[in-house]
Formats: C-alpha cells, sequence, structure tokens
C-alpha cells in the first residue's frame, strides 16, 4: 500500500513539474515571438521586471562548428559574460536582453570562438532591429538626444548610423531652371540652400552664402554644365546677382514675386507707423492706427464687406475712417494699392511707369525702395513675365526650420545637412546632392 501510495505521489509530481516546464516554455515562446527574436538558437530562460525596465535572461548556443583557422573540430568551452543589449520596448516599457553566448574551442589548434546571431552583429552591442528604429526615426525629424533617450541608446551611436546616410554629388548635371535662397543655420547666420524648380531636388546645401562659398560650390560643375542652366529665381539679395553672372552666363535672374511685394507691404507699414507717431499715444487716432494696422496693408479688392467689430463698422468703413486721419496716408495708400493692382496683373510697363513718374515726390520711404525697384528692373520684369517663384522651396525652407526646431539647433554644420538631406530625400528621393 506504501509503495503504490509513494509510486502515486512521484507521477503526480511528475505531472506537476511537466505542465510548469511546459507553461514556462509557452510563456517564453511568446516573448520570443513578441520581442520578434528570429534565432532559434537563442533560448529565453527568464523575464525579470526591473521596474523601469523589462529585462530579458537569454542564451546563445548551438552545436560546435568548424575552426575557423585550421578547418578542426571545435568543442563547446563554456558561456561568455552575458552581453547587454537594448532592445525596442515592449509594452511601454524599455527592455533589455541580457545574452550569454557560447564559446567554442579548437580541439586541434586551441583557437576560440564565439557564437554569432542575427541579432546583433558580431562585436557589435546594437542589435540590427534597433538601428533599423534609428534610421527611421532620423527620417521622421525626431531629435537625435531624443532618439538616443527612446531607444536607451548613446547619441553617438545615433551619429554613427547619420553619417552610413550617403548622398552623392553628379556633377555632370544641373537643371535649366534653378531655385536660390537662404536659411538660418545659428543665431545670426544665414547659409544658402539651391533646388531645382521642376523636380524639387535639392543641388546645394552650403554652410554660409557668401559669394567665394557659393562660387567654390559650383565651379565643382564644368562650364559646360553650367551653361545649361536658363533661369535662376532668388530673392532681391543683391551679392546673388553678380556670382550668378559669373556662374551662369545664359542665365536669366527672376526676383521672387513674393519679396517684391513685401517690399511695398513693408514700406507702407513704415508709413504707417510714421504717421501714427505723429498722434499722441492716447489719443482715439492712435489707438485706431495701433489696432487695425493690417487694414492698411491688405489689397484693397479683398477688404470683407461684413460688420464685425462692436461700431458695427465694415472693414472699408474702418480703412476710410484711419486714411480720412492723414491726407499723406491716403495718397501713399492708393498709390500702394494701384501699384499692387499693375503687379498682380503683371502691367510691367504701367508698374514701372508710375514709379518713373512720382520718384521725386514721394515719400522718402517709398523713394527708397522704388530706386530699388529701378534698379532691379529687368529682374522684376523677368518675375511678371515668367512663370517661375520661389514658393517650393520655400516649403523647403519651412521643413529646415521645422528640424532645426525639435532638435533645438545643431553644432555641427555636417549634421545638420545631413538630417535635411535624409527628411528631404528619403520620403520624396528629391536629391542629387550629398557630401563631397
Amino acid at each position: 500500500m506504501s509503495v503504490y501510495k509513494k509510486s502515486h505521489m512521484t507521477y503526480n509530481e511528475k505531472r506537476h513539474n511537466h505542465h510548469f516546464r511546459k507553461t514556462h516554455m509557452e510563456q517564453f515562446d511568446f516573448i520570443t515571438n513578441l520581442l520578434g527574436i528570429k534565432d532559434p538558437n537563442i533560448t529565453i530562460l527568464d523575464f525579470v521586471d526591473a521596474g523601469t525596465h523589462k529585462e530579458v535572461i537569454a542564451k546563445l548556443d548551438y552545436p560546435a562548428p568548424k575552426c575557423h583557422n585550421c578547418h578542426g573540430q571545435m568543442a563547446k568551452y563554456d558561456l561568455q559574460k552575458e552581453s547587454k543589449i537594448p532592445y525596442l520596448e515592449c509594452a511601454g516599457y524599455k527592455t533589455l536582453i541580457r545574452l550569454r553566448k557560447r564559446r567554442f574551442r579548437c580541439q586541434d589548434c586551441g583557437k576560440m570562438a564565439v557564437a554569432e546571431t542575427s541579432l546583433v552583429k558580431k562585436k557589435h552591442q546594437i542589435p540590427a532591429i534597433v538601428n533599423h528604429k534609428i534610421a527611421q526615426k532620423l527620417i521622421e525629424k525626431a531629435s537625435m538626444t531624443a532618439i538616443a533617450e527612446c531607444l536607451a541608446v548613446s547619441t553617438s551611436t545615433v551619429i554613427r548610423k547619420l553619417k552610413e546616410f550617403q548622398f552623392k554629388t553628379d556633377l555632370t548635371w544641373l537643371p535649366t531652371n534653378m531655385s536660390w535662397d537662404e536659411y538660418s543655420f545659428k543665431k545670426g547666420k544665414m547659409s544658402f540652400i539651391a533646388q531645382d524648380f521642376d523636380s524639387q531636388n535639392i543641388l546645394a546645401i552650403l554652410d554660409g552664402r557668401t559669394q567665394a562659398t557659393i562660387r567654390n560650390h559650383f565651379l565643382h560643375y564644368s562650364r559646360q554644365v553650367r551653361n545649361r542652366v536658363s533661369v535662376i529665381t532668388m530673392d532681391m539679395f543683391s551679392p546673388y546677382y553678380d556670382i550668378a553672372k559669373k556662374l551662369f552666363p545664359n542665365d536669366k535672374i527672376v526676383l521672387d514675386r513674393f519679396h517684391i511685394v513685401q517690399h511695398m507691404s513693408r514700406a507702407m507699414n513704415r508709413l504707417h507707423i510714421q504717421v501714427m507717431n505723429q498722434f499722441d499715444r492716447k489719443s482715439y487716432e492712435y489707438k485706431a492706427f495701433k489696432r487695425y494696422w493690417k487694414l492698411i496693408q491688405q489689397d484693397s479688392r479683398k477688404l470683407n464687406d461684413k460688420r464685425f467689430y462692436r461700431p458695427t463698422l465694415t472693414n472699408k468703413e474702418i480703412l476710410e475712417k484711419l486714411l480720412s486721419y492723414s491726407q499723406e496716408l491716403r495718397e501713399h495708400y492708393e498709390l500702394y494699392q494701384l501699384l499692387l493692382f499693375h503687379f498682380q496683373e503683371k502691367q510691367a510697363e504701367n508698374f514701372f511707369d508710375i514709379i518713373e513718374e512720382l520718384l521725386p515726390s514721394v515719400n522718402p520711404i517709398f523713394h527708397t525702395i522704388f530706386k530699388t525697384f529701378l534698379k532691379d528692373k529687368n529682374k522684376i520684369i523677368n518675375a511678371l513675365e515668367l512663370p517661375y517663384s520661389n514658393a517650393k522651396l520655400e516649403a523647403t525652407n519651412n521643413l529646415i526650420k521645422v528640424i532645426k526646431c525639435n532638435a533645438f539647433g545643431f553644432r555641427n554644420f555636417e549634421n545638420f545637412k545631413l538630417r535635411i538631406l535624409i527628411a528631404l530625400n528619403i520620403k520624396k528621393e528629391r536629391t542629387k546632392l550629398g557630401a563631397h
């Protein structure tokens, strides 16, 4: 009876232990699938909740291979000290794999070897899946410190991955239509960017916008290639004019229409401030000028007839009241609206006839911009006659601002340049440029 009972208990224990092992194996298989570990030679031994993160205890083991040195048979030796491998987040927690790798020793020459896995490259600590995630986040414009923090790696690891991206310059080709502009790299320092007007391919990102910097870059292209360029669109930055003509003898310079209108708008605003400051700060007139300044700069054809404000006046009625306070402001407002109309209707002859006629009699603020317009007359006529502008390049510049803002600025220009190229190219395939 006692023998039967003993054997019965032993059977129950065996069954319980088998069920326990089976349950644990199923759990570990589930963790393996959850983490996406595809190497069958990695066995998960335990799963630890460390509070701030999760730790997976695992080993890498497989039959002894042939010796790489003498091609003799190797034998299992021992397990290497555990490697700490940072992994992707799991269930919202950072995950660390503590992996012990099998070591092998050659029975003939005594050479040692360590087991290798597809999870992480030989002599590397960062798994391939984390490297892919770093690249993905670099494309998504996240800051490098944020990427490092999110994936539990160092910032230098992220920078190394960044430098793996390669963009080569095609020195045998330039587009016929090009756009030039500048963007801010550091506070007080402007840098140069050039883009293909049609395809939006980035052609140059330079650390600075001086003539020497631009010339040194484009002289890498042969004269024959540079002669292909027929139109360059740019803003009203005069140093660009000379260098463009020297580098691209066949090109027409087209001033960006937005910047021309902006010049007129700013002149109107400065005159409005000048008139406003003639009144006492506590006066009704001063407060009216201060509050409704946008109406003076707005295109009169777009003024709204709806009654928005407490005095139940329309925008046109408020504007008329403002203009009634100053005859000089009224005259220049009418001039501004007339120029705006001819410019938007692309009537270059009428536009310049008015400027030439009224140049001697206008306020000094308008006198200055009129002289600038007359000096750049041919370039402005090109802007009115040709269908080119810097609108597409301004969109690129907005993206650059987002990258810079997300990163809280950059110290290293090459890193900044690579981030711009990655963001513009990987998703949109928009570049024929790279680091020299």
